[in-house]
Order: structure tokens, then sequence, then C-alpha cells
């Protein structure tokens, strides 16, 4: 078992995060009087939280894929997520275009390739 502090430092969070993820209830560390105590199981729970994370996932959604009891049912707020994800890599791509549009024109209104990417958003 392993104190919050020493859970914390393995992952590089501050303490508070970890009580915030069990407010949350993405966490349910158990208790040795007063004091948070983590399992192997636990600290395997913090890196799934940190990995979904990184994927993007909010922790409501976390809380969703962590708790869901079938395949079907985490698959569900999976997909959702790729939407959503998806969406957002669409808006990157744009700006990207945006960006690599070498445009020699001294009023950005009058390049062709911007008034190209505004013709895509104003469809």
């Amino acid at each position: 078992m392993k104190s919050i502090g020493e859970v914390a430092a393995r992952f590089g969070l501050p303490t508070h995060v970890l009580r915030h993820w069990e407010a949350e209830g993405l966490l349910s560390p158990a208790r040795v009087g007063d004091r948070r105590r983590y399992t192997d199981e636990d600290v395997q729970r913090v890196a799934a939280i940190l990995v979904s994370k990184e994927a993007g996932f909010g922790l409501a959604d976390i809380r969703a894929m962590l708790a869901a009891r079938t395949a079907p049912e985490r698959t569900e707020v999976i997909a959702r997520h790729r939407e959503e994800l998806l969406a957002r890599i669409a808006r990157a791509q744009a700006a990207l275009e945006m960006l690599e549009g070498d445009c020699p024109h001294d009023d950005i209104m009058t390049c062709p390739h911007f008034r190209g990417l505004l013709a895509e958003v104003t469809a």
C-alpha cells in the first residue's frame, strides 16, 4: 500500500489532483485511519486516467469508461469521444492549412488561398 504522496510523486502530480479525482469518483483508495492508502490496482487506475486524459477524454467520460460493465457500454463512450476528436482534428487541419499558405498579398482578405478557406467555412 502506498501513500497519496508516493503515488502522486510516481506520476509527477500534486496530491490535490488525486484528491480531486477521488471526489469526482475516479479513485477510491482504502483508508487507514484518516490516511489514503493506494493499492497496485489504484496505481494502475491512476495510469489509466492519465492515458485517457492524454487522449483528450474529460473526467466524466473517463469515469464512464472505467465504470462500464460491458464492452458495448465502453465502446459507446469511446465512439462518442472518437467523433469529437475527429472534429478537433479537422479544425486543427484547417488551421494548419491557413498557416501553410505562403501568401504574398498585403491584405490577407485578397489572398486566393485564404479566400478558399473562408469559402469552406461559409459554405
